[in-house]
């Protein structure tokens, strides 16, 4: 959590002029389009509830099979858990895609809390600054349209906890499951977004396709 993935994934995506794929955006997607598996998956959230790993795995193959995925996809916040890495194989064997790599953006937990908690954003135009890394030229304000900034609800401390021991209990598997495999690529995140995404660009090779 607050590793930058979703800063990457922005730069991977237009680097590569790839699809970048999240679960939420697959979501409201096909819950906007009344799909059968969209209509499955409201019935979850509409009562507050985690949709399950059948129907996401079955928004993801179905994600996958669209015409726009054929030049290639950065998938982001999927696969969460073990579970769902098992069946994005399968998924991928079925359709006949490769997996290139999987990236790793790893920081330390210190860094990342200060990152977290020092974030502020403009609550009129979704500007983001840093209290420390990307100061606004007045403290508090948006250098755009000049509202004062806020810090979101989550940034806290005490929600990267929560957030961070969810992530060691679900996610961390799929780490090392893709590290046996020989996929997993560690990139070192403390760096500025420009100097990561560089180094992710001279692991892949820049508009390979």
């Amino acid at each position: 959590p607050g590793a930058g993935k979703g800063t990457q994934a922005a730069l991977i995506k237009e680097a590569y002029n790839i699809k970048h794929i999240s679960t939420g955006d697959m979501f409201r997607k096909a819950i906007s389009e009344k799909t059968p598996t969209g209509i499955e998956a409201k019935s979850y959230i509409d009562q507050g509830k985690l949709v399950p790993d059948s129907v996401t795995n079955k928004l993801v193959r179905e994600r996958l099979s669209e015409k726009d995925c054929e030049n290639g996809f950065l998938l982001d916040g999927y696969p969460r858990n073990l579970a769902q890495a098992e069946e994005l194989d399968k998924i991928l064997k079925d359709l006949g895609i490769k997996l290139d790599a999987v990236i790793n953006v790893s920081v330390d937990d210190n860094f990342l809390i200060e990152r977290i908690t020092g974030r502020r954003t403009c609550t009129k135009c979704g500007a983001s600054y840093h209290i420390s890394f990307n100061k606004p030229k007045v403290e508090g304000i948006c250098d755009d349209c000049k509202t004062p900034l806020i810090s979101r609800v989550d940034d806290t401390k005490e929600s990267y906890e929560t957030r961070y021991n969810v992530y060691m209990t679900e996610t961390k598997p799929v780490i090392e499951y893709y590290k046996n495999l020989g996929k997993l690529i560690e990139i070192d995140g403390s760096k500025s977004p420009e100097e990561t995404l560089k180094v992710i660009e001279n692991i892949l090779g820049v508009n390979n396709g």
